[in-house]
């Protein structure tokens, strides 16, 4: 699995959701096969295999969460800059095309979250961005078409 970074704060919400699932997901979901199956005859028995498909469904994201935070790399956020966009930097950019400015916190694709302008290091936009500086025009091949932004400003 490849190497997440994340801050210590994305590390220790993922930690917060393996103990829930575990603690109270897992345990939820034991029950409901205990009381399908007290019900009968299982071959028929509709509820018995949904609770055994959401048995497997939540291992399955337990164990993927466990191998994200097996292979985290937390980042330290005091070496940090704001001279060239770097992961956790926000980034104020001005697309050349139509004028319009944004600003986006360049994070681990773990933790991205576009409601919150949060985007992942992996997209074309933040991968485009890396190691640019203020008044640097950057061209980025996206999905629709080849886009022009000037950076404006770089910040925590």
């Amino acid at each position: 699995m490849a190497i997440t970074y994340m801050t210590k704060e994305g590390y220790k919400k993922k930690m917060e959701e393996i103990a829930y699932l575990e603690t109270v997901k897992r345990p939820e979901i034991s029950r409901a096969i205990a009381e399908a199956r007290d019900k009968g005859d299982l071959s028929e028995n509709a509820e018995y295999d949904a609770a055994k498909e959401a048995q497997g469904m939540l291992e399955m994201k337990i164990s993927q969460l466990k191998d994200m935070v097996a292979n985290a790399r937390i980042l330290d956020e005091s070496k940090l800059n704001t001279e060239e966009v770097q992961v956790l930097n926000k980034v104020k950019i001005k697309n050349l095309g139509n004028g319009m400015t944004v600003e986006y916190t360049i994070v681990a694709d773990s933790e991205a979250n576009l409601r919150e302008k949060k985007i992942a290091q992996s997209t074309p936009i933040a991968k485009g961005l890396m190691g640019h500086r203020v008044g640097d025009v950057v061209e980025i091949q996206v999905p629709s078409g080849l886009m022009k932004f000037e950076i404006v400003e770089i910040s925590f």
